[in-house]
């Protein structure tokens, strides 16, 4: 998940934010926030899989507020994503969902609270979710494709295409031919022959959202090999990323050992 905005924060040599920072810290959010007006806001894209996980606390950092729901709504957040990433998928839905209570604001932004509505197969909401969050940051390439994969189980992949939320360049490659694949169709053994040999990070990105795009083909048996394939990679087994612990996720949802696959 990438965020585009229409400012530009430059996150100093402090201790920056990682999904294992403590829940009882009493900063929740440890980073040093600067303007810069003079960088093309347009090129901005950070991924929020490794940034804060509320968007209210930048600004209560960037105004000096003092907002205690906002601090608690943030707290809300980071205990939802460590329930998430331990399997607890209900639980971190019931975090997310106090900490739109607690600060409104959050709900626009909450995509972990839209995948975990995927695995409670509450589609409907997940799509809202995930549109509400492309209209925030229209340049965001992986919700576009979550809520098509919320929408093919709603109303099947014709429709899910029909509708699909088309969202500015990925400035990753991996990304990009995934986002054409979801958008237009395509061939998931192309993509993963592509970057089978890449970095580790896109070849668990190909296989992960080769998984995903054979489960929305209702391809139980394609879609299997291909995230237990991801969730085996060295990326997934090292990586914070939060998208390594959604595979995994998927897997103890689909009941699906990680006994070794072939693809």
């Amino acid at each position: 998940m990438s965020i585009s905005s229409t400012f530009s924060p430059t996150i100093k040599t402090l201790p920056i934010f990682s999904h294992t920072t403590s829940i009882n810290s009493q900063s929740p959010f440890p980073v040093s926030l600067i303007f810069k007006p003079s960088i093309n806001y347009s090129q901005l894209s950070i991924s929020r899989r490794i940034f804060l996980p509320s968007v209210s606390g930048i600004w209560d950092a960037l105004t000096g507020g003092t907002n205690n729901n906002s601090r608690e709504a943030g707290l809300a957040i980071r205990r939802g994503m460590l329930l998430f990433r331990q399997g607890d998928v209900m639980g971190s839905v019931a975090e997310f969902d106090k900490a739109i209570e607690l600060d409104s604001r959050q709900k626009a932004y909450l995509w972990q609270r839209g995948l975990s509505l995927y695995y409670l197969d509450r589609f409907e909401e997940g799509a809202e979710q995930f549109r509400l969050d492309v209209a925030q940051n229209p340049n965001d390439t992986e919700e576009s494709i979550w809520c098509f994969l919320c929408e093919a189980r709603l109303y099947g992949v014709d429709k899910a295409r029909d509708q699909f939320l088309e969202v500015g360049r990925d400035p990753r490659p991996v990304m990009r031919q995934v986002y054409e694949m979801f958008k237009d169709g395509g061939d998931p053994r192309k993509l993963v022959d592509t970057f089978s040999s890449s970095r580790d990070g896109e070849y668990f990105y190909a296989y992960l959202y080769a998984g995903l795009y054979h489960e929305a083909l209702g391809e139980e048996e394609a879609a299997k090999n291909y995230l237990v394939a991801a969730c085996q990679s060295p990326y997934a087994e090292r990586s914070d990323d939060y998208m390594a612990s959604l595979a995994k996720v998927h897997c103890k949802c689909r009941n699906w050992s990680f006994s070794q696959t072939s693809t």
